[in-house]
């Protein structure tokens, strides 16, 4: 697998990290129990938490990236295939 692929792959494997961690751990204020100003809607999170999150996804798709690509250059996996 050339860079220009790894690339590729690491991008869409981070935003599926990331639209998978964005609703992990997320309260909203009615849920919260706490008072909702004029304007806001109450669905809204309190604090999403986006750059922990956008570090929990950068973490976990390199290490998913790290196991594609393991896969691919497995020896027996391409026997298993071919």
């Amino acid at each position: 697998m050339d860079l220009l692929s790894s690339i590729a792959l690491y991008f869409v494997l981070w935003w599926l990290c990331l639209f998978i961690a964005l609703p992990i751990g997320v309260r909203s204020s009615h849920e919260a129990g706490a008072a909702v100003e004029s304007g806001n809607e109450p669905g809204a999170p309190m604090k999403a938490k986006l750059l922990f999150k956008m570090g929990f996804a950068t973490v976990l798709a390199f290490i998913m990236l790290y196991l594609v690509r393991l896969g691919i250059s497995s020896e027996w996996l391409q026997n298993y295939w071919g």
